[in-house]
């Protein structure tokens, strides 16, 4: 009995003990789950209106629930490109000064290396992930990474205990080792630091779900169940090439008869009765969206393809979102997570078959016929027209400044919330990082971590929004600004000041009110000259603070991507064998003229 009893104590002062490792309780947002799991779902390419929930024809049911289970985010902003994106997410930093001021695919050369434009995540900052570890959660990351793939960027060294990622910007969806476009030497998969070796074939959305739920029930299995875990889902869908299974793809067949500017129209109308966007919102057709009546049938058959390939691949992403959701419920987790999800730009309307050089290599590889696309061996994309659609009824799309770049769906759900609300205020990538630490109960690194300084997180946490239904995080005087390869923004409170650089901007500053015209349809530089000179000092303000690089003169992304990849890829490929032709052609040239004189000398007398 007493060694029961002496057991029994020692039991309850361990678990005092490790209790009083943990941080207070905050005050306040009543209903908050105490140190909740916290999954991210991060999809790639998704536009502001492909979730069933945001107003799309596309079937989503597993996101639609999370939507009514919790908040809607109308007004949520990101970067135009992945890797600043997921910057930002991890560590609640803006890109610039996290080291990602551009991609490593669309990076001016001028700019390479400098301060804020490594490409990669710098020395500077701390992940939400290594917070989370040091406060006790279970970490891991499965998917696309794409904020450096040197050993101290891999996740590993930032904050994840288990990982299993794709290094770059994509690769293809059913081939492990088949790169999407010839800017790498290969595809590069780690599994916690090292190369992984992986199966040769897979379907990205469920492989990347597969290694989830394995991370979550190993350790469960290992009596981890009342530790907390971090588990960040970074989706390749809906990243060209586009590819999902025949079974999902084939649901759409027909849907897409009417072509993209029907298709924009429907959109617009559906988030509007959703209350999603203000009544009679009005849209511009963007000058990149074709005439559709003006395609033959057999045109317009072959892009209502295409459209159906990215349904397919969307809906099969929401499929296995649902996995994991099951998953969880039946391990008993599932009321004590919290789930977000987000798209890390807007819709993708790049078309590689467009410069010579892709489209060689891209015949080479992968096939694009009509009765093919979505399958293995196959290549889809949707184009400018579609991705306006994509976008409804924003204006352009990735890469770009304009809402239909940077504003994307963000859905926030979990116990304790308030349900099936929209919040239509201003919200930004930058304040995930800080609402990620409110609801673990970890408090933000003030400037250093582990006694080295780290650039402090700049956003607002979205807890009294989530718990506590209030309107705004963001003051309306507060000004957040925002800068990708020359397209620019500076946001104050419901005003958005805005440039584009051509082809699809007029390389000029705009002023929009996006709470009542988020189709950025009426200029009011005019009409409010002080709101728009004080917007754009603010903006330089930002600029200078950041360490935002101008543009070299004639930029255009996608010349650039081109370039960057003679140089970081065709270059050191063929590097050796052009030395050696050079030298063949000199010793060549050399003997041929030695053997000219000696025939001369030979025939003087």
């Amino acid at each position: 009995m007493r060694v029961t009893r002496l057991l029994a104590l020692i039991f309850l002062a361990s678990h005092f003990a490790q209790a009083s490792e943990l941080p207070p309780s905050p005050p306040g947002s009543a209903g908050k789950p105490s140190r909740p799991n916290i999954v991210v779902l991060l999809a790639d390419d998704w536009g502001f209106s492909d979730v069933g929930a945001y107003g799309s024809e596309i079937a989503t049911p597993n996101l639609d629930a999370l939507a009514k289970q919790g908040t809607r985010f109308s007004n949520f902003h990101v970067s135009a490109s992945c890797s600043p994106t997921r910057s930002m997410l991890l560590t609640g930093v803006d890109n610039h000064l996290n080291g990602v001021g551009n991609m490593r695919e669309t990076i001016p050369l001028e700019h390479e290396g400098k301060p804020g434009y490594l490409s990669v995540l710098n020395d500077r900052v701390v992940t939400v992930a290594s917070l989370l570890k040091d406060a006790g959660y279970r970490t891991y990351v499965a998917g696309k990474w794409h904020v450096g793939k040197e050993p101290h960027n891999l996740p590993d060294q930032r904050g994840f205990e288990r990982s299993i990622i794709q290094g770059d910007s994509g690769s293809d969806n059913w081939e492990t080792g088949k790169r999407y476009l010839d800017l790498t030497d290969k595809v590069y998969w780690y599994e916690d630091g090292k190369e992984a070796s992986m199966p040769k074939e897979f379907y990205s959305s469920e492989y990347y779900v597969d290694r989830m739920i394995n991370y979550i029930r190993t350790d469960e299995q290992a009596g981890k169940q009342a530790q907390p875990f971090f588990a960040y889902v970074a989706f390749q869908a809906n990243h060209i090439p586009l590819q999902a299974p025949r079974s999902f793809i084939d649901k759409y067949k027909g849907k897409y008869k009417d072509g993209w500017t029907a298709l924009r129209q429907a959109r617009r109308d559906r988030a509007i009765a959703l209350g999603l966007l203000p009544k009679d919102t009005p849209m511009v057709t963007m000058s990149t969206t074709k005439d559709w009546d003006a395609l033959t049938p057999a045109e317009q058959a072959y892009q209502a393809r295409r459209m159906e390939v990215y349904a397919g691949m969307a809906e099969a992403m929401d499929y296995h979102v649902g996995r994991l959701i099951a998953a969880l419920k039946q391990s008993g987790q599932y009321d004590n997570t919290i789930f977000m999800f987000m798209s890390d730009n807007g819709a993708e309307a790049s078309d590689p078959y467009a410069m010579l050089s892709a489209r060689l290599w891209l015949d080479m590889y992968y096939n694009s016929d009509i009765n093919k696309l979505g399958d293995k061996g196959a290549y889809s994309i949707i184009g400018p027209s579609w991705s306006s659609a994509a976008a409804s009824p924003l204006s352009t799309y990735k890469f770009y400044a304009g809402e239909g770049g940077i504003r994307v769906p963000l859905i926030i759900a979990g116990k304790g919330m308030q349900q099936n609300r929209i919040h239509q205020s201003f919200t930004h990538i930058i304040d995930i990082a800080p609402t990620i630490l409110e609801l673990a109960n970890t408090p933000r690194p003030n400037g250093s971590y582990q006694g080295k300084p780290v650039e402090t997180m700049r956003g607002s946490s979205l807890i009294p929004v989530l718990f506590d239904g209030k309107d705004r995080v963001h003051p309306t005087d507060e000004n957040i600004g925002y800068e990708l390869s020359g397209n620019q923004a500076l946001f104050r409170g419901d005003y958005k000041l805005v440039k584009n650089l051509p082809p699809v901007g007029d390389g000029r500053w705009h002023l929009y009110d996006i709470q009542l015209d988020p189709g950025e349809t009426r200029d009011l530089q005019t009409s409010l000259p002080e709101v728009f000179s004080s917007m754009q000092t603010a903006y330089a303000q930002y600029a200078k603070d950041n360490g935002v690089l101008p543009m070299p003169e004639g930029y255009e992304p996608t010349q650039q991507v081109f370039t960057n990849a003679m140089v970081h890829v065709y270059i050191p490929r063929f590097k050796y064998p052009a030395i050696l032709l050079l030298l063949g052609l000199v010793t060549a040239g050399y003997l041929l003229m030695r053997r000219r004189h000696t025939t001369l000398n030979k025939a003087k007398p």
